[in-house]
């Protein structure tokens, strides 16, 4: 997943103010793909700089390309999909950029931004649920249907703590990871493994937001972070930075379990082929 998924969509509860340097590049496998990634998206910020584009218009057309990307999926055109998203989100990621250049910062813009994220959650999902209920699958009409409602109430755990703390950004499963994940599972005909990753993982980042609000809120101590307990606390209570080699950890975990399951054993409604690991099980018989 690329390193600068953090700054892919604005946080819906912080203010309107993006860094202007380009993401934090460190020697892992998420930030050389990050490095990477920012070449192409820098040129396409001076381009939106020099053209004076609004960021709130950026912000507006990114989420108007998304609802294609709803569309594509929710017509089972999974390839198409995935390319209209990469459009998208590079609105997504440069509205801040450009904002920040421009010195159009503003608490409208961080409301602005915020908001449409999440018609850009909503859509993309809401297509899956479309396809899913098309084919007569109603059990991934749940599953898609739960990974909506945990998704946003990731995003609303995170404002309401950030009402009453100074910050409570824990937890893995944040909007830029939904985003590249729906990505993956579009570009590779893998949905229904993206779809539980997501939910799972919401559901766990969610329960961290909540404990973690809570420990704050009544100052007491963080989880330990050392020993074989520590190595626990930090893989299922998510403090790390994006970049850093847990996170690498996870992700490479993440996009094991997405390639290497059968698509048969997660009674997957759109995916075909065997995976690697059914591939590798046949070699046996």
């Amino acid at each position: 997943m690329p390193s600068h998924a953090d700054t892919v969509a604005h946080s819906s509860s912080t203010p309107h103010t993006h860094q202007a340097p380009a993401p934090k590049s460190r020697f892992t496998f998420t930030g050389i793909i990050g490095t990477i990634c920012w070449f192409p998206l820098k040129a396409i910020i001076e381009t939106c700089v020099a053209l004076r584009i609004h960021p709130n218009v950026l912000t507006l057309v990114g989420v108007i390309i998304n609802v294609g990307a709803a569309w594509a999926l929710a017509s089972h055109r999974f390839l198409l999909g995935g390319v209209i998203m990469i459009v998208a989100n590079i609105f997504d990621f440069i509205d801040g950029k450009v904002a920040h250049r421009l010195q159009l910062q503003s608490q409208f813009g961080a409301f602005w931004d915020s908001t449409l994220d999440r018609f850009s959650d909503l859509a993309l999902i809401t297509g899956l649920i479309f396809l899913y209920s098309r084919l007569g699958r109603s059990d991934y009409v749940l599953v898609a249907a739960l990974t909506l409602i945990f998704s946003i109430m990731t995003s609303y755990a995170r404002a309401r703590a950030e009402s009453l703390i100074a910050k409570c950004k824990v937890g893995f499963m944040e909007r830029p990871e939904r985003i590249v994940l729906f990505m993956i599972g579009a570009f590779t005909n893998r949905m229904a493994g993206i779809l539980w990753v997501i939910l799972v993982l919401s559901v766990l980042t969610v329960a961290n937001r909540i404990y973690y609000t809570y420990l704050a809120l009544n100052a007491l101590p963080m989880p330990a972070r050392d020993g074989v307990r520590g190595a626990i606390n930090r893989a299922f209570f998510w403090t790390d930075e994006r970049t850093s080699i847990p996170y690498d950890i996870w992700v490479i975990a993440i996009l094991a379990f997405v390639w290497l399951v059968p698509p048969d054993w997660l009674s997957d409604p759109t995916a075909s082929g065997l995976g690697v690991a059914g591939w590798l099980t046949s070699l046996g018989k």
